[in-house]
């Protein structure tokens, strides 16, 4: 059987000064990207074996997470081997597929050591959040302590939190050096910055904050924390993808991309990947670049490749949960 490999990591974002004009007289047609957000899906189908494809990619392309009050280090260690093997064996073999990893295991900062050792030897990176997740409503210096108490005990990402009444004040400067001193303290690895734009009320203040973020050396651009009333959206993942094609215009650097939360089908997976090639292109349909922050979705994807080879669907309780 083929086996799947991962690719070599796409180089950091240095990040570029502070540059206003970049974006501060930005405008978005909320109506028109709405419209083109409707309809990604209905332009472009997939199906059949090209269906399976995108659920397979997907499944490569997953952040599995647990991010709940009582998460336990035997949970962790349950989540790191659905990570491992993320399909069951028959459905791997079905597919003639081997090695299929998750693209990270997401976990809280105190989780991180159980995560590594958990994941020794299999290549798949562990990720954290931190910087007060999710409000990020604490002092800085506690936010850079917790990066750097991740990052201490192995996280190979951290998922930082901005505060958001940077973006509502338009207090650029101010994001952009906080953005700036949690890229420092994360030294080798890779930054997500959560924008948590179902907080930051309109698709300007959206990309502004996109802007902003990579601009201070984000390495990815993520929607949601998965705790706001409004997690990930087409319409706000557009602007983003936008933001993401602008910046890379610009400096020539390619920054990753991010959905959470509020993201549960197979369906699901396939919109924002058809989003990712229209938008961005296939460079965007691989993990360095494109992660999915929906580990409920996974379930969903394993039945449908199952339908996919056996034309039945199984009982969810013939699927180990993630």
């Amino acid at each position: 059987m083929p086996e799947i490999h991962a690719l070599p990591n796409i180089a950091r974002n240095p990040g570029v000064p502070l540059q206003l004009d970049w974006f501060d007289q930005i405008a978005v047609n909320t109506p028109a990207a709405e419209r083109r957000a409707a309809t990604l899906t209905t332009r472009r189908t997939v199906k059949k074996e090209w269906q399976a494809a995108w659920l397979v990619n997907a499944v490569r392309c997953m952040d599995l997470t647990t991010l709940a009050g009582d998460d336990t280090p035997e949970r962790v260690r349950r989540l790191c081997a659905k990570a491992r093997s993320p399909l069951a064996d028959h459905i791997l073999d079905g597919l003639g597929l081997a090695g299929l990893t998750t693209g990270a295991v997401c976990v809280y900062p105190t989780l991180v050591s159980t995560a590594v050792k958990a994941l020794d030897g299999t290549g798949v990176p562990v990720a954290s959040v931190a910087t007060g997740f999710p409000a990020g409503l604490m002092p800085l210096n506690l936010r850079l302590a917790e990066i750097l108490y991740a990052v201490d005990h192995g996280a190979d990402e951290i998922d930082i939190v901005i505060t958001r009444a940077h973006v509502l004040d338009g207090n650029w400067s101010a994001l952009y050096d906080e953005v700036a001193e949690m890229r420092e303290a994360c030294g080798a690895a890779h930054l997500k910055a959560i924008l948590a734009t179902g907080d930051l009320k309109t698709l300007r203040n959206v990309y502004k904050a996109s802007m902003v973020a990579m601009q201070a050396g984000a390495d990815f651009i993520k929607t949601s924390t998965g705790k706001e009333g409004v997690n990930a959206t087409l319409p706000v993942s557009l602007v983003m993808a936008r933001a993401l094609r602008d910046y890379g215009a610009r400096t020539g650097q390619k920054i990753g991309f991010k959905p959470a939360g509020g993201m549960k089908t197979a369906k699901d997976a396939i919109a924002w990947q058809i989003l990712m090639k229209e938008e961005l292109g296939d460079d965007w349909l691989k993990p360095d670049l494109f992660r999915l922050g929906a580990s409920s979705m996974l379930a969903d994807i394993e039945r449908q490749l199952e339908h996919h080879l056996t034309g039945r669907y199984a009982a969810s309780s013939r699927h180990a949960i993630a």
